[in-house]
């Protein structure tokens, strides 16, 4: 990746909007950081106090890491600098997962709890629209013309030990939602069932078949999916961090639904992940920018 600029980031208009909305983004996920339980504690969300780990966990990363990629994304993107488009494609897919789960995640029809998180329903949804455009627009600005130079028992390694961890994780899921399927209740059902299957069920549906699709994509397309290799590990990268976060919170506040089994598979994916991401950009090389 190189910093020199180009003319390849779609009209003038387009660019210097994407490079506020970025920005503006950025600035509202501190916002929201700052506000919840992190910080001031002025937004509650309705579901028990015990998830607080968890929230405060994916708030120090949106705080840290997230707002720091948007806000020096758009910031690069008013120069035109090549950079800006590896720094956005990284953001929309987990934007998507953190607004849903922060806005229909929550115990609503649940009268045991009370919050006032609806009240920043807004913020959410400029959150949402933006990942939607800096999606739409990051995939179309992005390099395509590139060569790889994957080596086959290399990339056999690395494609069965990314599987393997996935499928690992997908196994402890299927396990939690088979125990409520047969007995009604799983750890921390109870105090969180909506959490409970929004987590499991986006995790199920997109981010296990997501990583498994990349992994084929990089066997059968290596060319011409650059940049979906790109947006994917993007959300792979950003997610683990924020779920090894979580983990972590969970572990030195001593939460009774923390399993250390857990963590352990979390801390090995995320392991393999930033070594495939490294691994992968290694063996790309970006012909032209057209």
């Amino acid at each position: 990746m190189n910093t020199k600029t180009d003319n390849t980031f779609g009209s003038p208009f387009e660019r210097i909007f994407m490079g506020f909305l970025s920005i503006a983004t950025g600035i509202i996920l501190i916002f929201l950081a700052v506000k919840g339980p992190l910080f001031l504690n002025h937004i509650k969300y309705k579901t028990a106090d015990i998830l607080n780990n968890q929230l405060i966990g994916q708030d120090v990363v949106n705080l840290f890491l997230l707002s720091a990629i948007l806000i020096a994304g758009g910031v690069a993107l008013f120069f035109k600098k090549q950079i800006s488009k590896y720094l956005l494609i990284i953001t929309p897919l987990y934007l998507i997962y953190f607004v849903l789960s922060y806005t229909i995640g929550w115990e609503w029809s649940s009268p045991k709890y009370a919050g006032n998180s609806e009240g920043y329903t807004f913020y959410f949804l400029f959150v949402l629209i933006s990942s939607l455009l800096i999606l739409l627009y990051s995939l179309s600005i992005f390099p395509k013309n590139v060569e790889n130079h994957f080596k086959k028992k290399p990339l056999i390694v690395y494609s069965v030990l990314f599987s393997f961890f996935l499928l690992v994780f997908a196994s402890m899921w299927v396990k939690e939602v088979m125990e409520v399927m047969a007995t009604g209740t799983a750890r921390a059902y109870d105090i969180a069932p909506t959490a409970f299957w929004v987590v499991r069920i986006f995790d199920l549906g997109f981010s296990i078949p997501l990583g498994l699709v990349s992994v084929y994509l990089l066997w059968t397309r290596p060319n011409t999916t650059y940049p979906i290799q790109f947006l994917f590990y993007g959300f792979f990268l950003t997610m683990i961090i924020a779920v090894n976060a979580m983990g972590l919170v969970m572990y030195f506040n001593h939460d009774p639904t923390f399993m250390m089994r857990d963590l352990l598979v979390f801390i090995i994916l995320a392991l393999i992940v930033f070594s495939g991401f490294i691994y992968i950009q290694k063996n790309y090389r970006v012909i032209t920018d057209k």
